[in-house]
């Protein structure tokens, strides 16, 4: 069932084109991504969505009585309400509605016939019941019970992580069709970001979310819908199926105007020939002509690529870079690292895993010779040229262009020995001359990281530390950092929640476990899953076993759910028919996902969609039934395997 349906959406804001005749449309159970650059009008369609925004024209379509919910980027205004408030705003719109029912009843004569009013009052009454029911207390708790949200708690005296969890609780209450996620894994821990992940795979409705994760985005999404220069493309599958597609789309293009030019050139010299020529031109040959040049007009050339070079020393550090011996540090009453030793080499890559605030800054300081450690020793070693990119005090005079804070004032910068203008090298961070020119204080969360960004490759290291530097960079800027990373020559600490970037750049890691230890691992993040470890949490709050899919999790005398320490998990034999289903699980995972990449390529191929709904039809329901199957069977494996 088709829920939302956009017919020829056209906005505009200034002369920046956000949608050109945009038709997009959501079906029942769907979870649809997002994609596109930095300011390509993503948070914009969600504002679209939930009507928060107007179109200059074209049609949107709602299916009746449907309840729309969203999640948004920002964590919660107010800290001083306490968390039930909080959640129960979920339901304000439902709240309005009983009211107006309550005011009608009391409007009502109890003498007189008021047919209009009983009429009035029975619609009421039905777009209540359509739209969730009366008992809204019951609804938040239950919600709460589910989420293991502390009601009696103010928000001032939750983590981050938690803050978030409480507008998931708002956000959800409602029980609504549409669940809404703009950028819902930003500054989350990675703990956190697979519980969200957990989440939304066990919801029922249907979901369109924004996200620059490309784990969280391929572990999620049924379908993607990439926003590009205006125009709204679906692409069928998984993120991978994307890339490819995309990649072959690119070249098609480039192919198609590259003929297009070669044809509008000849006829634009054949229309420059002499006086004879033209008094016998065809008319006809003419308007074509003119119809090319419209054509042409009207392009919209797509944009550059970011595409740059990290400033390297061209003195090299010496062999053995940083030794750590017998390192502990506690944080008042908090150990948060306990015997701590590395020996890091020159061209080492390693990353550190964690969730938030377990200590991961703390070590980098502490190896850095900023932080003086409780015990223990620390050497670096000689000649290092460090740049170091903070996720705490980054600093940009907000006051000040962007060009003039990557390059001090100065009009040329040098990078790896070869002058550049500053803002031809600002370009290649996806910045306009006009941009360039803006005041930091007008850009967005992702254009300052990438101003940042520019402004520490321009150092030259032969070491680089960065901490949390994806956060708010869009995947193409990603993939570009992470080819870079992968190219530089020198030694690299990278602190990191998002598990692919880790999985591309490092080749060690050091991960805070939750047995009070930093343990050192070869390979990525992926490699150091396999070990079947938890993360250490500080959290005292926990979420609830049948949403975290957690194993050692114990009823607490307060009603929340917290994990228990020191005791082993009993381990459950599994009976011979419930084994025997495990065993197969595998096979049957593997049949769905061929048969779900065989209909993904039909419905990619050209002219697909150009037949009738007779063939393209059944087509889309099998690989949305594939699709649901390989969602149940997964977490069907997952529950027997653990």
């Amino acid at each position: 069932m088709t829920l939302i349906r956009f017919d020829d959406v056209s906005l505009e804001f200034g002369d920046q084109k956000i949608l050109t005749k945009a038709s997009f449309s959501l079906e029942t159970g769907e979870r649809v991504c997002l994609i596109g650059r930095n300011g390509a009008g993503k948070s914009t369609m969600l504002k679209l969505i939930m009507g928060e925004q107007q179109a200059d024209s074209g049609e949107m379509h709602y299916k009746r009585h449907l309840r729309l919910s969203q999640l948004y980027q920002q964590l919660p205004g107010k800290l001083d309400r306490l968390v039930v408030d909080v959640v129960a705003e979920g339901l304000a719109d439902q709240q309005k509605l009983i009211d107006k029912y309550n005011h009608q009843v009391e409007q009502l004569s109890p003498t007189e016939s008021d047919e209009s009013g009983l009429q009035e009052l029975q619609n009421i009454q039905q777009q209540i019941e359509a739209t969730g029911g009366w008992n809204l207390e019951q609804k938040v708790e239950t919600i709460m019970t589910q989420l293991g949200l502390p009601a009696d708690k103010k928000l001032s005296e939750l983590s981050g992580g938690w803050q978030r969890r409480v507008a998931l609780g708002k956000a959800l209450v409602s029980k609504p069709d549409v669940l809404l996620l703009d950028e819902p894994t930003n500054h989350l821990d990675i703990s956190t970001i697979e519980w969200l992940e957990h989440m939304i795979r066990g919801y029922q409705g249907s979901v369109v979310f924004i996200t620059h994760d490309r784990s969280f985005l391929q572990r999620l999404a049924t379908r993607i819908v990439e926003i590009d220069r205006g125009i709204m493309v679906s692409w069928p599958g998984s993120y991978q199926n994307y890339v490819e597609l995309k990649e072959k789309a690119i070249e098609e293009e480039e192919t198609q105007n590259k003929l297009f030019d070669k044809r509008l050139s000849e006829e634009e010299t054949w229309i420059r020939q002499g006086v004879k020529a033209r008094r016998t031109r065809n008319e006809g040959r003419v308007r074509s002509l003119e119809s090319m040049r419209e054509e042409y007009g009207k392009r919209i050339k797509r944009q550059g690529k970011a595409k740059f070079e990290i400033g390297e020393s061209n003195e090299k550090s010496g062999r053995k870079v940083i030794e750590a011996r017998s390192v502990t540090h506690s944080f008042g009453d908090e150990l948060l690292i306990k015997n701590f030793k590395l020996k890091m080499m020159r061209g080492d890559r390693i990353g550190l895993i964690g969730n938030n605030g377990v200590g991961k800054s703390t070590l980098l300081k502490i190896l850095l010779g900023e932080l003086k450690s409780d015990e223990g020793i620390v050497k670096l070693g000689t000649g290092l040229k460090i740049g170091y990119f903070d996720q705490i005090h980054r600093e940009l005079d907000l006051e000040k262009s962007v060009a003039h804070n990557v390059s001090e004032g100065k009009e040329y910068i040098s990078i790896n020995g070869k002058e550049r203008h500053v803002i031809g090298y600002m370009r290649n961070f996806l910045f306009s001359p006009k941009r360039a020119m803006t005041k930091a204080r007008a850009l967005s969360g992702g254009e300052r990281n990438r101003v940042l960004l520019a402004k520490l490759f321009t150092q030259e290291t032969n070491m680089l530390i960065l901490d949390e530097p994806t956060n708010d960079l869009d995947v193409e800027m990603l993939e570009v950092l992470e080819e870079q990373l992968v190219n530089y020559k020198g030694t690299l600490i990278v602190v990191s929640h998002d598990r692919d970037f880790l999985d591309n750049v490092v080749t060690s890691t050091l991960v805070f476990e939750d047995n009070g230890k930093v343990e050192h691992y070869v390979g990525g993040y992926s490699d150091w899953i396999k070990y079947g470890k938890g993360l250490k949490d500080i959290d005292s709050l926990s979420a609830p076993s049948s949403y975290l899919g957690l194993q050692n999790v114990a009823e607490g005398t307060d009603g929340q759910l917290n994990a228990t320490k020191g005791a082993k998990p009993k381990v459950k034999k599994l009976s011979y028919k419930v084994q025997r289903e495990l065993d197969q699980l595998p096979n049957k995972i593997e049949t769905l996902e061929h048969r779900i990449s065989a209909l993904e390529k039909i419905m990619a191929a050209p002219g697909f969609y150009k037949g009738g709904s007779q063939d393209t039809q059944p087509v889309m329901d099998e690989l949305s039934e594939k699709q649901q199957e390989l969602d149940h069977t997964l977490e069907r494996w997952t529950e027997l395997d653990s």
